[in-house]
């Protein structure tokens, strides 16, 4: 998996650990599958940081989603 690949999945993991947690939280269950998914995605971002030479910054994602993108309809 490239580093570009592996930086937007994680991205897009933490985005949907969000909403589950606050939906477990609110209907008093334990977070188990929002506990999966930040687990998930902070393991992606990072290898995809460790992996990318000279990591990424904060700027570097948008450019990130967009080539992900550019290869997928490519």
């Amino acid at each position: 998996m490239q580093p570009d690949i592996a930086l937007v999945l994680g991205v897009i993991f933490a985005a949907l650990a969000f909403p589950a947690l606050l939906s477990s939280f609110s209907e008093g269950r334990a977070p188990r599958s929002a506990a999966v998914l930040i687990v998930l995605a902070a393991g992606l971002i990072y290898w995809a940081t460790t992996s990318h030479p000279g990591g990424y910054a904060l700027d570097d994602i948008p450019g990130a989603f967009v080539r992900v993108i550019g290869r997928i309809v490519n």
